[in-house]
C-alpha cells in the first residue's frame, strides 16, 4: 500500500473514531453537555487534531445525524424485499413505515437521545446552508421513500385520498418521532404498575393508521 493509501486509511479510522465517540457522548450527555475537548480525548486525538477532521461541533453534530440515521434507514429497507415491497399495498407499506418507530424505542434509543437535541442545536449554531447539506439530502430521501408508498395508496385506494401526501408524511413522521423520543429520554412519567410505553406506542400508532387507512 503507497502512503498516501495508508495516510487516507488513518485519517478515515480517526475521524470515524471521532464520529462514535461524539455519538456515544451527545446520546448519554446530551449535545449541549458535551465539549470538544472531552470528544477529543475520548477519541484519542488533540483539541487542535479534532479541528483537523472537523471545523466545528456543529460540522460534527450533523455528520453523526447523517451517518446514524442513514445507518438505520439502510438497515431498516433492507428488512423488507423488492418482492416483499411489491406485494404490499400502500397501506401494509405505511403500517411497516409506522412500524420502524416502535423498532427505534426498542432498539435504538441512542440514537433517539441523540436526536433529542438535534434540531434545537442545529436551529441555535447553524450558520449556512452547506452544513446542513447532507443532512436535509438523507431528508429528501426519506421524503421520496414516503412519495412511492403514498402514491401506491392512491393507486390501490388503501389510503384516504383527502388527506394530502405533505399533511400524511408530516403528521407521521414527527408525531411518531415526538412520542418515541419522549418514551426514550424519560420525558414520560411511567408507572409502576399499569403503564406500557410500548403498548401505549402501540396505540397511538394504530390511532393514526386508523386516520390514514381506508377500511
Amino acid at each position: 500500500m503507497r502512503n498516501k493509501e495508508k495516510d487516507a486509511a488513518q485519517i478515515a479510522q480517526k475521524k470515524e473514531r471521532i464520529i462514535d465517540e461524539g455519538f456515544r457522548l451527545f446520546a448519554e450527555k446530551g449535545i449541549n453537555n458535551v465539549t470538544i475537548p472531552q470528544i477529543a480525548a475520548a477519541s484519542g486525538v488533540s483539541r487542535a487534531a479534532f479541528f483537523h477532521y472537523f471545523p466545528s461541533k456543529l460540522d460534527l453534530v450533523v455528520a453523526i445525524s447523517v451517518r446514524k440515521w442513514g445507518e438505520y434507514i439502510s438497515a431498516n429497507n433492507g428488512r423488507l424485499t423488492p418482492e416483499e415491497q411489491e406485494r404490499m399495498s400502500g397501506a401494509e407499506h405505511l403500517r411497516w413505515y409506522m412500524d420502524s418507530f416502535l423498532d427505534l424505542y426498542r432498539n435504538h434509543r441512542d440514537i433517539l437521545c441523540f436526536n433529542y437535541e438535534f434540531n434545537s442545536f442545529l436551529r441555535s449554531e447553524l450558520t449556512s446552508p452547506e452544513q446542513k447539506y447532507a443532512y436535509m439530502q438523507m431528508v429528501d430521501e426519506l421524503g421520496r421513500f414516503f412519495h412511492d408508498m403514498y402514491e401506491k395508496g392512491m393507486r390501490d385506494g388503501s389510503l384516504r385520498k383527502d388527506i394530502s401526501e405533505e399533511a400524511m408524511f408530516s403528521s407521521s413522521f414527527h408525531i411518531m418521532l415526538a412520542a418515541v423520543t419522549r418514551y426514550a429520554v424519560g420525558l414520560v412519567y411511567v408507572l409502576d404498575q399499569g403503564s406500557d410505553p410500548e403498548s401505549e406506542l402501540e396505540m397511538l400508532k394504530e390511532l393514526l393508521l386508523s386516520r390514514y387507512t381506508v377500511e
